[in-house]
C-alpha cells in the first residue's frame, strides 16, 4: 500500500511507517501528522485517485 500526499507545493510517495523529510511544518520532530491533500492510494490492484 502506498499513497501521493502534496505538501509544500510537492507531491511524496509515501508508505505507512515511513519516516519522511519535509520542509517545515507545526509540531516537534516524531510527532504525527495528517494530510489534507491525498492525490491517490494503491493498495495492489485498488487504485483511488482524488
Amino acid at each position: 500500500m502506498f499513497a501521493v500526499i502534496f505538501s509544500g507545493g510537492k507531491q511524496y510517495r509515501v508508505e505507512p511507517g515511513q519516516t519522511l523529510k519535509l520542509e517545515t511544518l507545526a509540531g516537534n520532530a516524531g510527532d504525527a501528522i495528517q494530510f489534507d491533500h491525498i492525490l491517490m492510494i494503491a493498495d495492489g490492484e485498488n487504485i483511488k485517485i482524488g
